[in-house]
């Protein structure tokens, strides 16, 4: 069942063109934390804490969602094709390169693996002594992948100079630290993506007792001062538990960020695709 609401409004620089509520039978629905959309942004790959991958289809009236068709949901294994379970199975970042290669993050054991997205088997990368420090909960949330195919991972847990967000980036054989992304507020990490302009979007969420509140930040790794910009910050409860942002352009050439919540498998929460256009 789909709910689609046709408000439009604006916050800061993003005008906000859609949102839905996306319900479906079986235990399997639920928990998504990682999203990543096609290049024309008609069908999307997503991933769940529970490990299970999803790939869906998008279906827009006038520039809005208005119906969304699961096409397969699978088990994340691992290699041998054993199914992850417990603490190793919290799956929470999802990043596809252009040409396919589809990578994963953990929580719990933290780790960031290699995805096949036709049988969902996912390897291991080499570590960063860093992650074996994480918090439970606190490990690689937001994942990304450059055009360069270098894989950018931000924890939700603070660290590094400033308390700040450290930024790992893996080159194909390890992991170095990048940069930092300052810490302002009480706003974490949860999601990542890199845009059609080449910019770092970072999606952070804060609990209150109103309800959830997202921000979306834009940086520039490659600049000293990383030209931070902030693009969004929503009032409490505004939206549900958004975990996952994917930007991508559509037929007029404007820059669409999509988002999904996780619901944490709770009744009282839902499952919320919120699409924005970019308005600079």
């Amino acid at each position: 069942m789909v709910l689609a609401s046709a408000l439009l409004a604006r916050a800061d620089t993003l005008t906000l063109v859609s949102e839905t509520v996306w319900r479906e039978p079986g235990k399997w629905f639920g928990g998504f934390s990682g999203l990543e959309t096609s290049a024309d942004g008609q069908t999307a790959d997503l991933v769940t804490d529970r490990a299970t991958l999803v790939r869906i289809r998008l279906t827009r009236e006038a520039g809005r969602i208005v119906a969304i068709t699961t096409l397969r949901h699978t088990p994340i294994t691992y290699l041998d094709g054993t199914p992850a379970k417990g603490d190793a199975a919290d799956v929470e970042g999802l990043a596809i390169t252009d040409d396919g290669a589809a990578y994963v993050s953990f929580e719990h054991d933290h780790r960031v693996g290699r995805l096949n997205l036709d049988t969902g088997a996912a390897g291991r990368l080499p570590d960063h002594p860093d992650f074996a420090g994480f918090p439970d909960n606190g490990g690689l949330e937001a994942l990304a992948v450059h055009t360069d195919g270098r894989v950018f991972a931000v924890p939700e847990s603070r660290g590094g100079r400033n308390g700040g967000y450290p930024v790992y980036v893996f080159d194909g054989r390890e992991w170095n630290i990048g940069t930092v992304i300052p810490g302002r507020g009480p706003f974490r990490p949860v999601g990542a993506d890199f845009g059609p302009d080449g910019l770092l979007y970072l999606l952070e969420r804060a609990v209150t007792p109103l309800g959830f509140r997202s921000r979306i930040r834009r940086f520039d790794p490659a600049a000293e001062n990383l030209a931070e910009v902030t693009l969004l910050t929503s009032a409490p409860g505004r939206f549900d538990n958004l975990e996952s942002i994917s930007l991508w352009q559509d037929a007029d050439g404007k820059t669409r960020i999509t988002a999904i919540s996780d619901d944490n498998f709770f009744p009282i929460q839902r499952t919320q695709i919120v699409e924005f256009m970019l308005t600079e």
